[in-house]
């Protein structure tokens, strides 16, 4: 007869889950017996930690839109699951965790390996129960799953061993209390009421410079993103986990937005009389225009986050797609495309300045010519990643994406080492598309490396259809974005103890896995590195000796900042000269371009 586990895990095929990112342990002893019988489908993905494993689910739930499914143990193991879980709920991902626990008779004793996991798993949860009984199971799947898909979170049911091995009830016996559950889920239609897009639609037309801005809830609505930017005349700027909502080709489209963003995202934003924002909770305040000087309209299907990052006066509470598929013919074409025309000339402008300061010389290669040689290289539908820390930078201001690429990083969670199992999950999922990951030493470090062993593992299955998966490492020996904080932010010179990470050989231990390993510390060999990683036949990891003095330099320097970052190297920072004439020719090309544009005949 079926176990408990068995059933749990033929229930989770039927909500469309078929691969599972587990680590073993006594705990799910009955879940591991359950997926050996169970052939392959579901499939167990062994990372070589239980926070990969969360992070490759949440990866999942990204580059899929279907529900991620992690498993851990007992005690320490279930315990490393939270900052993955944590990632998936902070960026409102559908993911469902499987936790192992004690026998239900051994609860309350003190035992080996026994917390409180209802306790701990209540703040990452959205719905966190524990089985107690067989035919109980049922039901807590069906809502778990129902409740990750319709609010986008976590959702976390607890098996007690013994519970794990107990004979499956798949229909709960006909008395008081029993509930008889189903699966099945169907995304709603949520739109505004007409009046609310009547509103919108009239503050829209009567503005004159209109911003936009979009985040991933708008990733399934990019055709009708464009419809209203081409509309509108408006800009459209786009926060990191809304990267792939339009392709970076078109011109009116100026890229990041933030500390890590444009200068033509930020002249869109303080030159708007109108914000038009869409699926994004962009938290900024200081990068969004100034309050009284925008009259915004929003589109946010959660109620709870419309208005709270800039005052709103038309709240459109509904699904990206469908609300501006009602809003779009109520939009009026705007004659005048003077702040059109003026969008697009900032947007060239700031293209021309990446192209000069990637070409800058640093000691030994610029990290921007990295991202920069990579940008016209692009593989179609390729998948990108990155991991928290300066090479963000480089990934979000750098790479044009192309129409159908997929994009993110850990967003609101901003967590180091997310990057590498977001590749992973990514050619799991996709194994016939290309995949590249950006990500620092210190990321890499972290926990990077060792899952280039998952990959090892699964090689024929990742690289059967399609054998690009790059690992581009950016080898500086600093832990980079919080050295650039530690001036900035609170005026301190770059602290050695705490920032300084040992030279490893990362290119060589790809090798002695069997993959690619390409070293590069010349300028010269970048493109041609490229063009050699994106030829191989295996997995690649592309290490770059990179500059830790080129700064990651904001569209617009705020004054509190350049003072403290001054204060910062009149302490006796140990990069003091390096980073003073670095930074001063990065933010000079600004300056340059724009004397470029006053000339007659300037591009001719």
């Amino acid at each position: 007869m079926p176990k408990t586990a068995d059933f749990v895990l033929e229930r989770l095929t039927e909500w469309g889950i078929h691969r599972i990112y587990g680590y073993p342990g006594d705990g799910i002893n009955g879940f591991l017996g359950a997926l050996d019988r169970a052939n392959g489908d579901p499939e167990l993905i062994q990372p070589r930690h239980e926070e990969m494993g969360a992070f490759m689910a949440g990866g999942h739930a990204k580059f899929t839109g279907e529900l991620g499914c992690c498993l851990a143990t007992s005690g320490g193991g279930a315990i490393h699951l939270l900052n993955g879980l944590y990632d998936a709920k902070l960026d409102h991902q559908p993911v469902v965790a499987i936790v192992g626990q004690q026998k239900r008779f051994s609860l309350g004793a003190a035992y080996q390996q026994e917390i409180d996991p209802t306790l701990l798993f209540s703040d990452v949860s959205e719905f966190v129960q524990t089985c107690m009984h067989p035919a109980q199971a049922r039901h807590l799947v069906d809502r778990a799953c129902k409740v990750a898909l319709s609010n986008r979170t976590v959702a976390t049911i607890i098996f007690p061993v013994d519970v794990q091995e107990e004979e499956a009830q798949p229909s709960p016996p006909r008395v008081h209390g029993a509930v008889y559950s189903s699966v099945g889920w169907t995304k709603p239609r949520v739109t505004p009421p007409q009046a609310e897009l009547a509103r919108a639609a009239e503050i829209l037309n009567e503005g004159s410079k209109v911003a936009m801005l979009v985040g991933q809830g708008a990733a399934e609505a990019q055709d009708e993103v464009v419809a209203a930017a081409e509309l509108l005349g408006a800009g459209v700027a786009k926060t990191l986990l809304g990267r792939e909502v339009l392709p970076d080709d078109l011109p009116y489209v100026t890229g990041p937005i933030g500390l890590l963003g444009s200068t033509a995202s930020y002249e869109l934003m303080m030159n708007a009389d109108t914000l038009f924002m869409v699926g994004t909770s962009f938290p900024y305040a200081e990068w969004l225009p100034e309050e009284g000087q925008c009259r915004c309209v929003e589109i946010d299907i959660d109620g709870r986050m419309i208005g709270v990052r800039y005052p709103t006066q038309a709240n459109l509470i509904g699904d990206s797609k469908d609300t501006l598929q009602a809003l779009l013919p109520m939009l009026q074409r705007k004659e005048d495309r003077s702040w059109r025309e003026k969008i697009e000339h900032e947007v060239d402008r700031w293209w021309r300045v990446l192209d000069d300061r990637a070409h800058e010389s640093a000691d030994p290669v610029n990290p921007q010519l990295v991202a920069y040689e990579l940008s016209p290289r692009l593989p179609e539908n390729a998948i990108l990643t990155t991991d928290s820390g300066s090479a963000t930078n480089w990934w979000a201001q750098y790479l044009r994406l192309g129409k159908g690429m997929k994009a993110s990083l850990a967003g609101t969670l901003a967590t180091m080492g997310a990057g590498t199992p977001y590749a992973i999950a990514a050619k799991f999922a996709y194994p016939d598309r290309p995949v590249i990951a950006l990500v620092g030493d210190g990321a890499f470090q972290m926990n990077g490396m060792n899952e280039l062993i998952t990959v090892k593992r699964y090689l024929e299955k990742l690289t059967a259809q399609n054998p690009t998966l790059i690992f581009c490492v950016f080898n500086n020996q600093d832990l980079n974005q919080v050295t650039w904080e530690q001036r900035a932010e609170s005026a301190d010179p770059k602290f050695m103890g705490s920032q300084w990470i040992p030279d490893v050989p990362y290119a060589e231990f790809a090798k002695l896995l069997g993959f690619e390993g390409i070293k590069v510390d010349d300028p010269v060999a970048m493109g041609p590195a490229w063009d050699r990683a994106l030829a191989a036949d295996r997995p690649v990891v592309l290490e770059v000796v990179v500059d830790p003095e080129i700064p990651p330099v904001p569209p617009h320097i705020k004054s509190e900042l350049g003072k403290k970052s001054a204060k910062a190297m009149l302490k006796g920072d140990p990069e003091e000269a390096g980073v003073m004439t670095k930074g001063a020719k990065q933010k000079m090309h600004e300056f340059t371009e724009s004397v470029r544009d006053a000339l007659p005949g300037k591009h001719e």
